[in-house]
């Protein structure tokens, strides 16, 4: 049997459950990277702002974060970008820029096969 997680959030619970089905169903070994990072300690998860994504990913990239999307920095590109949370700033950030903030639930309903995912974090 697997190793017990020591995760009180039943959420984050089944969060990491369904991205572990899924990784094994689709043959997507994106989805297991990101449950294995979700299911590690709070403190070193992800903390990603606006302006790493201005830097770093392309117009019309899908991101991933495996933590947290933050609002320091600016954002010109169209991008979909997924997280587990996300400051308020962070989200009209991406939607002003004419892109799509959603949750890891949502990507993962949308793109199951986990291609051209670009995990940042």
């Amino acid at each position: 049997m697997g190793k017990n997680m020591n995760k009180t959030n039943p959420n984050l619970v089944a969060l990491v459950m369904r991205l572990k089905d899924a990784s094994r169903t689709n043959e997507a070994p994106v989805w297991r990277d990101i449950a294995v990072r979700l299911e590690g300690p709070q403190s070193r998860w992800a903390e990603v702002n606006v302006g790493k994504l201005q830097r770093y990913a392309a117009e019309n990239d899908v991101i991933v974060i495996p933590g947290k999307l933050l609002g320091a920095g600016e954002l010109a590109k169209k991008l979909t970008v997924a997280s587990y949370r996300s400051s308020g700033q962070a989200k009209d950030k991406v939607e002003n820029a004419g892109g799509t903030s959603m949750s890891i639930e949502e990507l993962l309903a949308k793109h199951p096969k986990g291609s051209k995912i670009k995990l940042m974090g």
